[in-house]
């Protein structure tokens, strides 16, 4: 019955927009304007959304910094390990959600989304318990990995504050996926612009006011996305919006938990593999000669990235909206369009970004040291930062495309191609051997975003966009009905 009812909203969802093979989604520079007005509209929030999220560390390690040393190395490198080890899983596996909730979104299957929300949970929680216990066994890895006693230690504690963080971290990736891929936006930005702004108050009186020193600052880390956290599953459970996509909990959330995980693993590979290639070169950075002024370098250079790859991951997110949807509803060709508006824009954005960094090259150094030498070799590094950020505006948009599309594993095995068997060995091959230092490690990654770049637009310039169509709806409705069949029944209605 429930299959039966399922098909008939994807013969009314058919049916109210056309034959998609012949829809025109190319009608001048409206269509294109009208495009971009929806990307951005996504965008511009999650931009948002993402820098205030990534604020709450970044303001915690400000607060410790005026601790000592020893507290900021070891907080830096906790937070650091959390990332690695915990977020970024998280992370990857939440992204799930992108292709499920936005297709099922798309063919108007409302109630899904819930479903699959609910299921996401139960997953994420579980993965959760064997985080915990990796976390509480901070010290011990640090050590046997050769880094520094105290500073392992004092990460270690550190990090055991932000262990109640890591279920509140997976609630408020689930939520807020399930409201991107409806395009509800502005509650979290709001939501998450309120949260950064308290965090500044909580920091203060957990660190100073309370006298807790840098476990406070890890306190109120956990706290924090416990508040932004409940702020999403307030807004899902009362607001009207979600009257249709949100009814409750329900026992069929139980089923195909396997389903789930066939596509939450490599979503969470395709993410991990990246993430972890980047925190990679930072350790490498420690093996250099002159390796405090090596991994301060390398640290800048990725902090720096990171906090520009947020203006393209916020744009990765729309696009993974826009054609998750588009495939559900049936309109592979208004995807396939969106994906070129996507990609034209990430171009002219990383060229724009790749410019400015260049013109800023002397001034980029010293907003982080007023060493001649930290700024120097800073002024060298600029350039290939300028190229590794034009190329990872297209891979992210690309990313995105895949998260739409459901290409996860497939993207998994490109990553791990790009990174680890040319990125990686490229960088090693430059820094050790031919003794380029931190630029060559920077030079390396570089070559591997430049290969995921070539092969994700290869495959995204081959794909049949009708079958992906197909594909969406064999997983909303778990059959295998050909679309021609549904469009004939179409032209009979």
């Amino acid at each position: 019955m429930e299959e039966e009812n399922g098909l008939k909203l994807a013969l009314i969802s058919v049916q109210e927009n056309g034959d998609p093979r012949n829809r025109d989604c190319g009608s001048g520079e409206r269509k294109k304007i009208d495009e971009i007005k929806t990307q951005i509209a996504l965008a511009g929030p999650l931009i948002a959304v993402n820098l205030f999220q990534q604020s709450l560390c970044v303001i915690s390690l400000m607060f410790v910094g005026h601790l000592g040393e020893l507290s900021l190395s070891g907080a830096s490198l906790a937070t650091s390990f959390a990332n690695a080890t915990g977020f970024s899983l998280l992370s990857g596996m939440g992204s799930t959600l992108e292709t499920l909730c936005g297709q099922a979104y798309g063919a108007k299957q409302y109630h899904m989304l819930g479903i699959y929300m609910q299921r996401a949970l139960l997953v994420l929680s579980l993965f959760c318990v064997p985080l915990t216990f990796i976390w509480a066994s901070t010290t011990t890895v640090l050590k046997a990995m050769g880094q520094d006693i105290e500073i392992s230690e004092e990460a270690g504690s550190f990090i055991k504050w932000m262990i109640p963080s890591l279920f509140a971290n997976a609630v408020l990736l689930i939520h807020s996926r399930f409201l991107q891929t409806q395009n509800i936006v502005l509650p979290m930005m709001i939501t998450a612009g309120f949260t950064a702004l308290s965090h500044i108050i909580t920091c203060w009186a957990l660190v100073f006011k309370c006298g807790l020193g840098s476990k406070g600052a890890a306190m109120a880390i956990s706290i924090s996305y416990y508040v932004n956290a409940i702020l999403l599953v307030l807004y899902v459970k009362f607001s009207p919006a979600c009257k249709m996509t949100w009814s409750g909990f329900s026992k069929e959330s139980f089923h195909d938990l396997s389903g789930f995980l066939r596509l939450g693993i490599p979503s969470a590979a395709m993410i991990c593999l990246q993430w972890w290639s980047f925190e990679l070169l930072v350790f490498m950075s420690g093996l250099l000669p002159n390796p405090k002024l090596e991994t301060s370098i390398l640290s800048i250079s990725l902090n720096t990235s990171s906090f520009i790859y947020m203006i393209p991951y916020g744009l990765s997110g729309a696009i993974s909206t826009r054609v998750s949807n588009e495939l559900g509803a049936g309109r592979p060709q208004v995807a396939r369009f969106a994906v070129g508006v996507a990609v034209q824009m990430a171009l002219a954005m990383s060229i724009l970004v790749a410019v400015t960094l260049i013109l800023l090259r002397h001034v980029l150094g010293q907003a982080y040291s007023k060493e001649e030498e930290v700024v120097d070799y800073m002024s060298q590094m600029i350039p290939l930062l300028a190229t590794s950020v034009s190329f990872d505006g297209v891979n992210c948009v690309l990313s995105g495309t895949a998260r739409g599309c459901g290409w996860q594993e497939l993207g998994a095995f490109v990553n791990l191609g790009a990174y680890y068997i040319v990125g990686i060995p490229a960088a090693i091959a430059l820094a050790f051997v031919l003794h380029m230092g931190g630029k060559g490690l920077w030079m390396g990654i570089t070559c591997g975003l430049l290969v995921q770049m070539v092969v994700f637009v290869s495959i995204t310039l081959c794909t049949d966009w009708e079958q992906q169509a197909q594909k969406a709806r064999e997983r909303i409705y778990n059959l295998t009905l050909p679309l021609d069949m549904v469009l004939s029944e179409d032209h009979t209605m």
